[in-house]
C-alpha cells in the first residue's frame, strides 16, 4: 500500500452548475455532500430530466462562478452574464438524475431563458435547497445515511496526477495519440493530488486530506463527457478508447475515486494527503 507521505494537494477544483465549467480555489469547506458551492444547481429538460455535457456538449464553454450567499454568475459565449440568486423558499419540483427521483427548486425565470436561449433548447435551471436531506448516497456505500449534492452520485471525486501522467503515457502508444495528451479538466475531479504513484489510490480505503478524513467508495466509472474537449466542446475518442483496454474495473472504464467525507472541515492546496488503511 501507498502510504502517501509525499502526497500533496495540487488543485481544488468547484462547479457550481453540473456539467458547467467551474472554477480553482486555493480553498475549499467540506461539506457532508461535497465541497461548498459544488454542483448545487443543475439543469433539466421540460420532463425534469437532468441534462449534462452527455447529451449537450456545449455546456462546456458555459461557465459557473459562485457568489457569496449562494448565487451564481453565468457566462457563456454569445451571452452576457447573468448573476442568479439562490430561489426563494418555494414547494420544491420533482427531478431525475440517472434514474434516481428526487425534489429541488427552480431557479428564476431568467435563468430558464438564459440557458435555452444558449442551448437552443428548453432547459431550466434548478437549485438543490436542502443537500442535507434531498438526495441520499447509494446506501451500500452510505451506512449512516449520507447525502449527496448534484455531483454524479457521490460527495467528491479525487484524482492524482501521477495517474493522468501514467494514462497519457498509454494513450501515446494507441491508436488516437494525436489526442494527447489530456488534460485533468477532461475528468472534472474535485481535488487533484501530486506526489504519489500512478494507479496508487486502487490500494487506498480512508484517507486524510489536511484537517479532513474520507473514506473511498469506489472507483469512478467514466462517462463520454471524459472525451470532450473542455475548450472547444468537440469530442474524441480518449480517453474511454485506452480505459477500456487498461482500466476495466467491471463494467465501468475507470479514472479517479469517488469519496465520502467522514465529518466536515476545510482542506487547501498544499495539504498533506495521508492514507488511514
Amino acid at each position: 500500500m501507498n502510504n502517501g507521505l509525499d502526497a500533496v494537494v495540487h488543485g481544488i477544483h468547484i462547479h457550481p452548475v453540473k456539467s458547467v465549467g467551474g472554477y480553482d480555489t486555493a480553498r475549499a469547506a467540506v461539506e457532508p455532500w461535497g465541497l461548498a458551492g459544488d454542483r448545487r444547481w443543475m439543469l433539466v429538460d421540460t420532463q425534469g430530466t437532468a441534462v449534462t455535457q452527455r447529451e449537450r456538449p456545449g455546456l462546456a464553454l458555459s461557465s459557473a462562478a459562485t457568489l457569496p450567499g449562494g448565487g451564481v454568475r453565468l457566462s457563456a459565449p454569445g451571452c452576457g452574464d447573468l448573476v442568479v440568486e439562490p430561489p426563494q423558499p418555494m414547494a420544491p419540483t420533482g427531478v431525475t438524475l440517472f434514474g434516481n427521483k428526487f425534489e429541488a427548486v427552480a431557479a428564476a425565470d431568467e435563468a430558464h431563458a438564459w440557458f435555452s436561449a444558449y442551448l437552443g433548447t428548453e432547459v431550466r435551471l434548478m437549485h438543490l435547497d436542502d443537500p442535507a436531506h434531498r438526495r441520499a448516497i447509494d446506501p451500500q456505500y452510505a451506512p449512516n445515511g449520507e447525502t449527496v449534492s448534484f455531483a454524479d452520485g457521490f460527495p467528491l471525486l479525487i484524482a492524482t496526477r501521477a495517474s493522468l501522467d501514467a494514462l497519457n503515457s498509454l494513450i501515446a502508444e494507441g491508436d488516437h495519440a494525436a489526442e494527447g495528451p489530456l488534460p485533468m479538466n477532461r475528468f472534472r475531479p474535485n481535488v487533484v493530488l501530486d506526489g504519489t504513484e500512478a494507479w496508487a489510490e486502487d490500494t487506498w480505503s480512508r484517507i486524510a486530506i489536511g484537517e479532513v478524513s474520507f473514506r473511498l467508495a469506489k472507483p469512478c466509472g467514466r462517462c463520454v463527457i471524459t472525451t470532450t474537449d473542455q475548450a472547444t466542446a468537440e469530442r474524441g475518442k480518449e480517453p474511454l478508447r485506452t480505459l477500456g483496454r487498461y482500466r476495466r474495473v467491471g463494467k465501468s472504464l475507470a479514472f479517479g475515486v469517488l469519496v465520502v467525507p467522514e465529518h466536515t472541515g476545510t482542506i487547501r492546496v498544499g495539504d498533506a494527503m495521508r492514507v488511514l488503511a
